[in-house]
C-alpha cells in the first residue's frame, strides 16, 4: 500500500496523541490502575511478574496492551511495506540500557507516558518526573553533539525481525490458555495478582483492542515521547512534541469528564512524593532512552517493524523489572526502595560510561 502517510503530518501526530489521550483514561475508567491507563514500564513489570521472573505478588499480570502495541505495529508495518528486519547495533549495550531505563522508571513509578498521564490526572509529583526526563534527554543530546552512536544496524532475516512479535503472540496465547482463576494467584503456569495494581485491569478484549489500535497508529506516526524532547532540544522542532502535548491536554479533559482528576502531591495512586528521587529516577531513565534512541513505547513499535535492536532493549526492560523487584530497587507508594539510591547512582554511572565510550570521534 502506497500513498501519503497522513499520520506523519502535524495534524496526524496531534490526532494520534489525542487518541492516546482518550484511550488511556478510558482504560483506567474500565479497570486499569489509577493514572495508569497505559504505562509501558509498569505493564512490562507486570508481565515479568506474570511469567514468574519476580515474586512481587501485587504486580503480576500479562498485560494485553503491550502485546497489542507490538502486534498492531507489525500489522501496520506489513500493510504499508515498512516491515524491514534489521539489527546488530551493539545489542548488549542496548540490553543494558533497557535494564537501566526500567530501573530508573520504577524508582519514579512510571515511564514517560505514565508521567504525562499522572500529571493529567492531577498528580503533581509527575512534574518532578517530567523535569527529570527532560534533564536526562538533554544530557543525551550533549553526547549526540559529540558524535555518540551505537553504530549502524544491518539487514537481517525475517526470523530476527519477527522474534519479538512471535514472543508477544506466545504470551497472548498463554493468557488465553490459562485465564485467571478466582481466588488463585497461579493459573497453570501464569501468575495473577489478587490485589494491588496487578489485579486492576480492563477486560482482555478491550485492553487488546486498544493496544492494537495504539500500536497501529503509533507505528504510522512515529510517536515518541523521548524523540519529542530530543527534537525540541536539538533542532527546535515541535512536530513530535505537538503529539505529546495533545496527549496531555486530551487526557486531562477526559479525566475531568470521568471524575478521575484529583490534584495534589499526597495520596496519588501508585506514586510516592519523594520529589528528588522522582526527579533522579527519570533522569536515569531519560538518559537511557536517549542513548537507546527511543522511549519505551517507541521501542515496542520499532520491534513490530522488525527492529531487533529495539526488541533487545524491550527484553532488557523486562529483565530490569525483575531485577528491580528481586533486589529492592523499585519504589512503592511508601517511597524509594531499600536499594533504590544505589540503583539510581549506578544506573547514571552506567549511562555516562556508555555515552562517553561510544562517541565516534574523528
Amino acid at each position: 500500500m502506497k500513498g501519503k502517510n497522513v499520520f506523519a503530518t502535524l495534524g496526524g501526530i496531534i490526532f494520534v496523541g489525542a487518541a492516546i489521550g482518550v484511550l488511556a483514561p478510558l482504560l483506567q475508567k474500565l479497570g486499569n490502575p489509577g493514572n495508569m491507563g497505559v504505562c509501558v514500564a509498569c505493564f512490562e513489570r507486570d508481565m515479568a511478574g506474570g511469567i514468574g521472573l519476580h515474586q512481587a505478588a501485587v504486580v503480576q499480570y500479562l498485560r494485553p496492551e503491550i502485546m497489542g502495541f507490538v502486534l498492531g505495529s507489525l500489522l501496520a508495518a506489513l500493510l504499508f511495506r515498512e516491515f524491514k528486519p534489521r539489527g546488530g547495533s551493539a545489542p548488549v549495550v542496548r540490553f543494558t540500557l533497557g535494564m537501566v531505563a526500567m530501573i530508573g522508571s520504577l524508582v519514579f513509578l512510571g515511564c514517560p507516558w505514565r508521567a504525562l498521564l499522572r500529571l493529567a490526572g492531577g498528580d503533581a509529583n509527575a512534574l518532578f518526573g517530567l523535569a527529570g526526563l527532560a534533564c536526562g534527554v538533554w544530557i543525551g543530546t550533549l553526547f549526540f553533539r559529540q558524535g555518540y552512536s551505537l553504530g549502524r544496524s544491518n539487514p537481517q532475516g525475517s526470523s530476527a525481525g519477527l522474534m519479538l512479535p512471535v514472543i508477544m503472540a506466545g504470551l497472548l496465547a498463554l493468557r488465553l490458555i490459562f485465564p485467571p482463576v478466582e481466588g488463585a494467584s497461579l493459573s497453570g503456569v501464569i501468575f495473577y495478582s489478587l490485589k494491588g495494581p496487578g489485579a486492576a485491569h480492563a477486560a482482555l478484549p478491550i485492553s487488546l483492542a486498544v493496544g492494537l489500535g495504539i500500536g497501529f497508529l503509533a507505528q504510522r506516526s512515529r510517536f515518541c515521547t523521548m524523540g519529542a524532547l530530543r527534537d525540541l532540544i536539538l533542532f527546535k522542532q515541535c512536530h513530535l512534541f505537538s503529539g505529546v502535548l495533545a496527549l496531555l491536554v486530551v487526557a486531562f479533559l477526559m479525566n475531568l469528564l470521568f471524575g478521575q482528576f484529583h490534584a495534589g502531591f499526597a495520596g496519588q495512586p501508585v506514586a510516592h512524593s519523594q520529589w528528588f528521587w522522582n526527579f533522579a529516577g527519570m533522569v536515569v531513565a531519560g538518559l537511557a532512552f536517549a542513548l537507546a534512541g527511543g522511549c519505551p513505547g517507541r521501542q515496542l513499535f520499532l520491534s513490530g517493524e522488525g527492529d531487533s535492536d529495539a526488541a533487545v532493549f524491550v527484553l532488557g526492560m523486562i529483565v530490569g523489572a525483575a531485577l528491580s523487584h528481586n533486589f529492592g530497587l523499585a519504589s512503592s507508594p511508601a517511597g524509594i526502595g531499600a536499594h533504590g539510591v544505589a540503583a539510581v547512582v549506578g544506573g547514571l554511572l552506567v549511562c555516562l560510561w556508555i555515552g562517553f565510550t561510544n562517541r565516534q570521534t574523528a
